[in-house]
């Protein structure tokens, strides 16, 4: 699987298991969209990066990176809704960057002759 692939699908991975706890607290699905859509869009970012940094702090930097347009809109409103989505952030960031670099390093390597 190519590494772009395998960023989007954990990305896609990622992206439900930060939706369902906000669909459990009925959010809008417009919050819910934005955020399943973020994380595909940071597993694609983590995976085709080539930042010398390695899985989940690299993942977890460049997810935070993305996360500041969406920390602006979200903290200017109401400041204490950043505390989950800086938790989120921070575990499934981490996650996404571990996951994708040592999936990617067990597929690449060669077959032994």
């Amino acid at each position: 699987m190519s590494k772009i692939k395998l960023g989007l699908l954990l990305g896609f991975a990622a992206g439900i298991i930060d939706v369902i706890p906000m669909i459990i607290q009925k959010l809008t699905w417009d919050a819910n969209m934005s955020a399943f859509s973020f994380w595909i869009v940071a597993g694609f970012v983590i995976a085709v990066s080539d930042m010398k940094l390695k899985g989940a702090v690299k993942g977890l930097i460049l997810s935070l990176i993305l996360l500041i347009p969406i920390a602006i809109i979200v903290g200017w409103q109401n400041p204490s809704d950043l505390i989950p989505i800086l938790i989120m952030n921070i575990l499934l960031g981490s996650a996404l960057g571990f996951l994708i670099d040592r999936v990617s390093k067990s597929h690449s390597k060669p077959l032994a002759q």
